[in-house]
């Protein structure tokens, strides 16, 4: 047997960094800021615990741009390096200082706000770099250090005159990446991954008015008034809020704040939040961030990739795909986490514990503050209903937990404009709608002007009618039936409300049953047998002589397929069926059996069955000009 070494040529490194190290070359200047600011905040951790005796003074991180030179700087004011540290931690890849001081402080109750845990942050630098130099000299009084590689496995490392404590990182850009000496660019990059950096981040100065300045005004000898240009001074550009309202203690904001919070995250959203949720855990892991919910269309889709996600105040990714539940992904706001590494991929996401913990956290916290605002102000929360039905809705289709919670808060609107639980919903309900069988049976429209007749006929029998109009609510409805056998979802125009909510007393049909069988044949030869089944009941006279129904069974099958799976393979393109119902009892149904006339038999029925069309708003086009014209040689 033999034993041995596995070498890596080292020679083979910079192309694989330069290549694959990361998906985006543009990653490298939030890992050198990142290490800028761990350099900051360590040397502040230091000071803190009387190990480093210096001043940290008013450190901040600096970076400028050489375009002639063709160099782009960044300059911290962090501990610095020994010479002995740089050939340990530049020129031992992968070997992370910030690991080895996590684990050396671990027992320090401070917060230390390290960013990094890979070592390789650095080496990013070569992807866009045909050249690096670092320029560093540490807190310690020792030399400083000047580093230089050129992207092959040799490299220089010499003393170096720098006078001031932190490190200079000088990259010489290569041709292939001279967009990162554009002003613009890395203007973009630092307000995408940096603008609530831990650590002030200086890029450029600019031109303010002087606060200490009192322009004069003066008159001329007409009484004219005139006031001098304010006088302008420069300040250093600082992007970055070190600050931002997560950050706080929820106690130390009020809405004025969260509000303000939310238009810096969205500086081009118009309407403000509904409302806000302030995240704040430190056990069994670390997170923090707020959570706002928006006004939302009825599109699912169309809010996503909205949550920013950070560590340390760094900006990693707005796909919190595995970290945020996929109902709540149509929030906004920020999810901090020093527990989530800087560089991960989705499947590492999906199977870590830590991150499943975190998913489970937010789907209770949400659940908690929307409990707590229904309690508190439910008018309020009836007002705001519309706006987050589709968010709630979803969660309960997609997360049992959340489902049963939400069960104490979700509404169900009545065409009345009532709003009712659904544990309200059944108890208001029980006497009236349970049919002869014993099931409980809820109605409900899509389209309150659409279904209008259906309604009336509903709500005149004292029926409640609720307005569910969501593109998932046909899903939900589903799981609510699933939970009780006896529980029943029937859109009104599903039948005539009398078989919707059977009743033991049976209204008796003004035809007889050889009436019947000579009328059937007359109808079904008068509208399209692809599309329409005849179906005769006896219903109250004054009810409409035909109706269109919709079976509810197939419709909703329909509709839950179009709204993504749930129901049968194809329905989606299933041919509309519909049934058309004739009163037996209306008086326009006696005059179509016993006319005289075909011609006549056959305008009444295009009559009654275009209105019923009409009614379900399937009457289009030529049909529709067809009926107009009729209707009014009716009335001639």
């Amino acid at each position: 047997m033999a034993k041995g070494n596995i070498n890596v040529a080292v020679e083979n490194i910079f192309p694989l960094i330069k290549k694959f190290l990361y998906s985006d070359h543009e990653i490298f200047l939030r890992e050198l800021i990142s290490n800028g600011t761990d350099a900051t905040t360590k040397l502040k951790h230091l000071i803190s615990i009387g190990e480093a005796k210096t001043e940290l003074g008013d450190a901040k991180i600096e970076i400028s741009i050489d375009k002639d030179a063709k160099t782009l700087t960044i300059k911290d004011q962090g501990l610095g390096m020994t010479m002995d540290e740089v050939e340990k931690y530049i020129n031992q890849i992968a070997f992370s200082g910030a690991e080895e001081f996590l684990e050396k402080y671990k027992d320090d109750k401070n917060d230390t706000g390290v960013i990094g845990h890979f070592g390789l942050g650095f080496y990013s630098a070569f992807m866009v770099a045909e050249k690096v130099e670092i320029f560093t000299k540490s807190f310690k009084d020792e030399p400083a250090a000047h580093w230089s590689c050129d992207g092959s496995p040799e490299y220089t490392l010499v003393e170096h005159d720098k006078k001031d404590r932190g490190t200079e990182i000088v990259l010489h850009i290569a041709d292939d990446s001279t967009e990162f000496l554009e002003k613009s660019k890395i203007e973009g990059l630092l307000n995408k991954y940096n603008r609530f950096n831990q650590v002030p981040i200086k890029f450029g100065t600019k031109k303010i008015n002087d606060p200490n300045f009192k322009p004069k005004t003066t008159k001329d000898k007409d009484g004219k008034e005139t006031t001098e240009p304010h006088k302008q001074i420069e300040v250093d550009n600082i992007i970055n809020n070190t600050n931002p309202a997560w950050t706080k203690a929820p106690a130390d904001l009020n809405d004025e704040d969260y509000a303000n919070f939310y238009r810096e995250l969205y500086p081009m959203q118009f309407e403000e939040s509904l409302f806000h949720i302030h995240l704040n855990v430190d056990y069994p892991f670390n997170l923090t961030g707020i959570l706002f919910f928006p006004k939302l269309s009825q599109n699912l889709d169309m809010q996503k990739d909205k949550i920013q996600l950070y560590q340390n105040q760094v900006f990693v990714t707005d796909n919190v795909e595995g970290i945020v539940p996929d109902f709540l992904q149509m929030l906004k706001g920020v999810i901090d986490s020093p527990d989530i590494p800087l560089n991960v991929s989705r499947s590492y996401l999906q199977a870590d514990g830590a991150v499943k913990k975190i998913s489970g956290y937010i789907t209770k916290k949400v659940a908690d503050k929307l409990t707590s605002l229904f309690k508190k102000d439910r008018a309020d929360f009836e007002k705001k209903w519309n706006d987050i039905k589709v968010i709630i809705e979803y969660g309960m289709l997609s997360e049992d937990k959340f489902f049963d919670k939400a069960k104490k808060f979700a509404l169900y609107p009545t065409v009345a404009d009532s709003y009712f639980t659904f544990d309200e919903l059944i108890e208001k309900t029980k006497d009236s709608q349970v049919d002869k069988d014993g099931n409980h049976v809820i109605l409900y429209t899509s389209n309150k002007d659409a279904q209008h007749s259906y309604i009336q006929n509903a709500t005149a029998k004292g029926y409640e009618v609720l307005l569910l109009d969501s593109p998932i609510i046909s899903h939900l409805m589903q799981k609510l039936e699933g939970g009780d056998a006896k529980i029943k979802f029937a859109r009104v125009d599903a039948d005539h409300v009398d078989n919707l909510i059977k009743k033991d007393d049976n209204v008796i049909s003004k035809l007889s049953d050889e009436e019947k069988e000579k009328l059937k044949p007359i109808i079904e030869a008068a509208v399209p047998k692809e599309t329409y089944t005849v179906q005769l009941e006896a219903m109250d006279s004054d009810a409409s002589a035909f109706m269109i129904t919709v079976p509810e069974f197939m419709r909703r099958m329909k509709e839950m397929q179009a709204s993504g799976g749930g129901g049968m393979m194809g329905m989606g393109n299933f041919p509309d069926m519909y049934n058309l119902v004739v009163n037996t009892n209306s008086p326009l149904v006696s005059e179509i059996l016993n006319t005289k006339t075909e011609k006549k038999q056959q305008r009444l029925i295009s009559q009654a069955f275009d209105l019923a069309k009409l009614s379900q708003n399937l009457l289009h086009g030529e049909e529709l000009t067809n009926f107009i014209k009729r209707s009014y040689e009716l009335i001639k």
